[in-house]
């Protein structure tokens, strides 16, 4: 079969993707820049992408008309615009009107659970385009999942972050909110049984593991699960913006997701029934389970995607081809250079770069900088990296983006997230036996100046440091 997969360098749709081909179809993934699509050579002649973005029509015609099924896999919660709401409704209507013109014969639709008349803006929205999907000629199959447990899902990075960083918790009275956790491998079995499944036409289904549990009591249970001892404790007066800056300065989240959960997490999102389990023979595990087998994913390393690398976690916006050439005109340019000794031990040096394992000199200084840009609203340096090997290209690495990576080649070029007043670039390019690192910095007025002369005292001893500790 031919499925089309949108989000395929979400969250789910990078996990979704090898499922699909593995099962023998074709996938054509649309994504709104190629250059952030990471493809595993196994797989190659199995996909088709295809550079599509929904609010903008003339784009649709990529997707081809001999599709057999799609997913629908994006949601804008956490994005910066403040109208997310009103443009999930157009790219809703716009997926709509294409799908109809095609041979699709069903849309599947991974969506929240709305069981309460008063849902936050986010949930409001994900029901809202359910119901736009609902208009189209082909069948509509919606699952409504709450909080997804599994390495790299948003919420498992914050009830990790808050558990490993707060041996005592003073947190609002939200967290005493029943949900009803789902493990990812469980959500990508609903969604791969699903699909052209005539038994799941035309309906919504909640989907959720065996536990109803309290956000308090996921994150004891967290605690157990690493062999931690930990308090918490509620109080009734924090404000929904104290909370959503609670969560911003304490985990990884960006303030935008922050908001959006806050928001949410006050509504209860229990399954109202699991006749889709019956339907499709599938017995969700239970929270402790779905918790060790993400613990064990990030032991192994072995984490296939993160919410972390969503382009709406920093401030990154436009195509990464757009930014991929690093500009010289009207710059300030740090250049250095040494000769190498091991081709291969400076590359698994650059490679690694980052996250857990620090920036090789003046770290201090780098998190300094990073707890500065996170008073200032910007992404700071807890995003750290999804794998401490593997980069590619539009990952998140503390507060840079990712905009190209070639092991081969031995090149690597950052994008600064920060807060700034300018824009910054680091590169890193091995050319015979000679390392280069430069450090672009293109100032915004007076202000960009003022803040490279500022900080051009420190890059004698920290990129030069850095130089060094690459090498050697």
């Amino acid at each position: 079969m031919k499925i089309l997969l949108t989000g395929a360098t979400g969250y789910i749709g990078k996990r979704l993707l090898p499922i699909l081909v593995n099962q023998g179809h074709e996938v054509i993934c649309c994504v709104r820049d190629k250059q952030r699509f990471s493809c595993p050579k196994e797989f190659e002649k199995n996909i088709k992408v295809i550079e599509v973005d929904f609010l903008k029509k003339e784009t649709l015609e990529n997707i081809p008309q001999d599709i057999d099924a799609a997913y629908y896999l994006m949601h804008s919660m956490s994005g910066s615009a403040s109208n997310y709401d009103e443009l999930e409704s157009i790219s809703a209507h716009n997926f709509v009107e294409r799908i109809n013109q095609t041979n699709a014969k069903q849309v599947l639709y991974l969506s929240g659970i709305v069981n309460d008349k008063s849902l936050s803006k986010h949930l409001s929205s994900r029901k809202a385009v359910e119901e736009v999907l609902k208009t189209g000629t082909f069948a509509t199959t919606t699952l409504r999942a709450g909080i997804i447990v599994g390495s790299g899902s948003a919420s498992f990075e914050i009830i990790r972050d808050l558990v490993q960083k707060l041996p005592i918790m003073i947190t609002p009275k939200w967290l005493n909110t029943k949900c009803q956790p789902i493990a990812i491998a469980d959500v990508l079995a609903f969604l791969t049984k699903s699909l052209l499944n005539p038994l799941t036409y035309n309906q919504s289904f909640d989907i959720g593991g065996p536990d109803i549990l309290t956000y308090k009591e996921m994150l004891l249970g967290f605690a157990k699960a690493i062999h931690l001892k930990r308090y918490i404790y509620t109080i009734p007066v924090m404000t929904p913006k104290l909370s959503s800056y609670w969560l911003y300065f304490v985990t990884s989240t960006s303030y935008k997701l922050a908001s959006a959960l806050v928001s949410s997490m006050k509504v209860e999102v229990i399954c109202r029934d699991n006749s889709i389990n019956s339907i499709l023979n599938i017995n969700p595990m239970s929270y402790e389970m779905a918790l060790s087998k993400a613990l064990v994913k990030i032991d192994n390393d072995d984490i296939t995607s993160s919410w972390k690398d969503s382009i709406i976690s920093g401030q990154f916006k436009g195509n990464v081809k757009d930014f991929i050439k690093v500009p010289k005109k009207d710059c300030f340019i740090d250049r250095r250079k040494m000769e190498i000794k091991d081709r291969a031990f400076t590359i698994n040096q650059i490679w690694s770069i980052g996250g857990e394992t620090g920036w090789y000199y003046g770290d201090w200084l780098w998190g300094l900088r990073g707890f500065i840009d996170k008073l200032f609203g910007g992404v700071g340096t807890r995003r750290g990296r999804t794998k401490k090997r593997e980069i590619h290209a539009g990952d998140a690495l503390d507060f840079w983006r990712v905009l190209y990576a070639n092991k081969k080649e031995g090149k690597l070029v950052l994008y600064a997230e920060m807060k700034l007043p300018g824009q910054a670039w680091l590169e890193f390019k091995i050319i015979k036996n000679t390392l280069y690192q430069s450090a672009t910095f293109r100032p915004k007025g007076i202000w960009g100046k003022l803040y490279w002369y500022s900080v051009l005292p420190f890059h004698g001893f920290i990129f030069n440091g850095m130089l060094n500790r690459l090498i050697q």
